[in-house]
C-alpha cells in the first residue's frame, strides 16, 4: 500500500467518525493540518515548511498546470 494510499484511508476515517459525532469537516481537517505541521516541524526547518505550504497554496487549483508544466 503507497503512503497516499494510507493517508487517503485515515484521512477519510477521521472524516467519516467526525460527521458520525457531528463535528464539523473543516474544523476535523484543520486539526489534522495541524498535525501534520506538527510532524513536519519535528524534522524540517520552519522556513522549509513555509515554502512547501506556499508552494501548496499557490497551486490548489485542480484545474490550473503548475508553471513548469508543459502542454
Amino acid at each position: 500500500m503507497s503512503a497516499d494510499q494510507i493517508a487517503r484511508r485515515h484521512f477519510g476515517a477521521a472524516l467519516a467518525e467526525a460527521a458520525a459525532q457531528g463535528q464539523d469537516p473543516d474544523a476535523t481537517a484543520r486539526c489534522l493540518l495541524n498535525l501534520v505541521l506538527e510532524s513536519y516541524l519535528a524534522r524540517r526547518s520552519v522556513a522549509d515548511v513555509r515554502s512547501e505550504l506556499l508552494f501548496l497554496a499557490d497551486n490548489c487549483d485542480p484545474d490550473t498546470d503548475f508553471m513548469f508544466m508543459r502542454p
